[in-house]
């Protein structure tokens, strides 16, 4: 594999800055504002969302999302033992916790970010030793990596729902495939962009409409951009990835299980077993 070494330095300040003043609303962002968006508020947010959220991902679980769907009983990468010598790249990897579970089932992960303290996490839990997976900190719209550098290529809730251009990102993934290769990722089911954002009573009532795609943006004082998520249908999805010259394998929305008593966000008990939470595309190259 040709790839270019992102180097992950040891040493880090603490990010400055905060969110709490910060305006929310819906208006348009570009790739550029949403990249930058994107980069700063993971670098402030990823010590918090990795205290809070680290003890339910693990770390080295393949968890797809806020429901607990654990990729060892979900199978939706293929049988466990085919996933060794498999050339695997992780988009959105976070502190690396998925592309770990792969490298210990013999596959050869790279863990791809674009948050430099995120993969700062990532080293952490490996404690000064060894990665165990390559750290490259990049953008998903453009992957430093050769044509069919990868066997397989995924992404739990990483980068996809924060992109301005989502298809140019699944071009960019059908590049780095070899021929038959799978891309999965999952997203915030788009049902969920019709409801509030809370995990109550509240969040079970409609209030806005499931196809209005005006980005969700959170702005600092000067209307500059600190965070960005960007909503598409189902139908919207299933396009991009044929537009990108993808075969659409499986949809899955996983259900909340009866173990599962946290709370995550808008994610709850209370919702997941009335509403979608998640939703998993598995796709293959043509």
């Amino acid at each position: 594999m040709n790839q270019e070494d992102y180097a992950v330095e040891d040493a880090y300040d603490d990010a400055s800055g905060t969110d709490e003043d910060a305006e929310a609303t819906r208006r348009d962002a570009g790739e550029a504002e949403s990249s930058r968006a994107s980069r700063g508020w993971w670098d402030r947010n990823a010590d918090e969302y990795q205290s809070e959220h680290g003890g339910f991902l693990g770390d080295d679980r393949f968890v797809w999302g806020p429901e607990g769907l654990d990729e060892a009983e979900a199978g939706l990468l293929g049988p466990v033992e085919g996933l060794r010598g498999l050339d695997v790249l992780e988009i959105g990897a976070g502190a690396a916790q998925c592309a770990r579970w792969l490298a210990a089932q013999g596959a050869r992960p790279v863990a791809l970010d674009l948050s430099h303290r995120q993969l700062q996490h990532a080293l952490r839990i490996d404690g000064g030793a060894l990665p165990a997976v390559r750290l490259v900190e990049a953008d998903a719209g453009a992957l430093p990596f050769r044509d069919g550098s990868f066997d397989l290529v995924v992404s739990a809730y990483g980068a996809v729902p924060f992109v301005a251009d989502p298809v140019k990102v699944f071009r960019e993934v059908r590049r780095v495939l070899r021929p038959g290769g799978r891309w999965v990722f999952s997203v915030t089911h788009p049902i969920r962009w019709a409801f509030p954002d809370e995990p109550g009573p509240e969040g079970l009532s409609v209030s806005a409409s499931y196809f209005d795609r005006t980005p969700y943006v959170e702005q600092d004082e000067q209307g500059r951009a600190v965070y960005v998520e960007h909503h598409r249908t189902l139908g919207d999805r299933v396009r991009e990835l044929v537009a990108a010259g993808f075969r659409l394998v499986d949809l899955v929305e996983p259900e909340w299980p009866a173990w599962n008593t946290q709370e995550w966000g808008g994610w709850s008990p209370l919702r997941g077993n009335l509403i979608p939470g998640t939703a998993i595309f598995v796709s293959e190259r043509d």
